[in-house]
């Protein structure tokens, strides 16, 4: 079964992602981190004319922020931090200039640093794992966001975060309990009736993943994304026009291999078997080795040999070429194998 898509974590305005596997949609907005904890924290061997001396430094680079000169910026932070290792709104404006940049791997050190001197300032351990979730460290995101739900156990953002993250770990149990919560925090979020539905689709609960995509659909952009998923469910639940609907728009607006490959198994499972085989060469047009595709040709194709009573030597030739072609890309597949034994002579 091709697994759902997954909106990706939810980000600040500034950041974008590359769209991995299962995380396909568009990065929702949030406000940008403020630059938090109030800077008086200090240690014993921080005398208080340094102190001072770096408050002064950080106030001055968040001017320098605000004028556009990060480069500079980043250059004070630094100072005042020498002067004072342990001024929070110094690691905390360091990080939010890393994260809008998209140097995530500084960003995580410097969140991380400021969440270790103030445990209890929500900025820091929110977008400390929201780093960590955009390098692809799950585990350790995961363990971020919980500790900012402990400082505000009504986040929508690290609600929704910890729900795609438990996702991407196939932790279906906890990902649904974040997950609702989540919608029920805001329920005319899209992403987060898109998250869910996902999380549903992951865990065969088809119609409820199918209520969750259709509400997105009405509070969200109509994605690709969001669309192939809900022809998955609807799929699962042998609802075939209305998957044919959904793809017929993916097709319109955002043509794919994927979404023709779809569009052909909806019409060959109500019967067009010759539109059907039309979707699948169209899928082959945009990629010739897409082997769902090469799969729906060969099908397609035995079905007409077996229908003409096994006279069409062409199409039973041409059948088994694509489905070779088929395995030669993945052999891991049973059922196209088992077609091979049987129809190969």
């Amino acid at each position: 079964m091709t697994p759902a898509r997954l909106a990706p974590p939810h980000a600040p305005a500034g950041i974008r992602l590359a769209a991995p596997v299962l995380l396909a949609c568009v990065l929702a907005l949030t406000g940008c981190a403020g630059w938090g904890g109030n800077g008086s924290s200090s240690s014993n061997e921080t005398r208080p004319g340094k102190v001072q001396q770096a408050e002064a430094l950080a106030v001055i680079a968040q001017e320098s922020v605000r004028s556009g000169d990060t480069e500079r910026a980043l250059q004070q932070f630094a100072a005042a931090i020498e002067l004072n290792p342990r001024l929070t709104r110094a690691h905390l404006g360091m990080a939010d200039i890393y994260r809008v940049e998209g140097d995530y791997e500084s960003a995580a050190e410097s969140y991380g640093t400021a969440a270790e001197i103030e445990p209890r300032d929500f900025d820091s351990q929110f977008y400390h794992g929201l780093m960590l979730h955009l390098l692809d460290r799950i585990t350790d995101a995961i363990q971020a966001y919980l500790r900012a739900l402990q400082i505000d156990p009504n986040d929508f953002r690290t609600n929704l975060n910890l729900s795609a993250a438990y996702y991407q770990l196939e932790e279906n149990n906890q990902a649904l309990e974040y997950g609702r919560r989540a919608v029920q925090l805001d329920p005319e979020d899209g992403e987060a009736r898109f998250n869910l539905g996902a999380v549903y689709a992951s865990m065969r609960r088809h119609q409820d993943a199918v209520n969750e995509y259709q509400q997105a659909a009405e509070l969200m952009p109509l994605t690709s994304g969001l669309l192939l998923n809900l022809a998955e469910s609807l799929k699962s639940l042998n609802r075939y026009e209305e998957m044919l609907n959904a793809v017929d728009q993916v097709v319109r607006t955002e043509p794919s291999a994927a979404a023709h490959e779809r569009r052909g198994f909806a019409l060959f499972r109500l019967g067009r078997f010759e539109d059907a085989l039309g979707a699948f060469e169209d899928a082959l047009d945009i990629d010739e080795d897409y082997y769902p595709a090469l799969n729906g040709i060969g099908i397609s194709l035995l079905n007409r040999y077996i229908q003409s009573g096994q006279k069409d030597v062409e199409a039973h030739t041409r059948a088994i070429a694509m489905l070779r072609r088929s395995i030669k890309i993945n052999r891991d597949q049973p059922r196209v194998l088992e077609l091979l034994s049987t129809y190969s002579r």
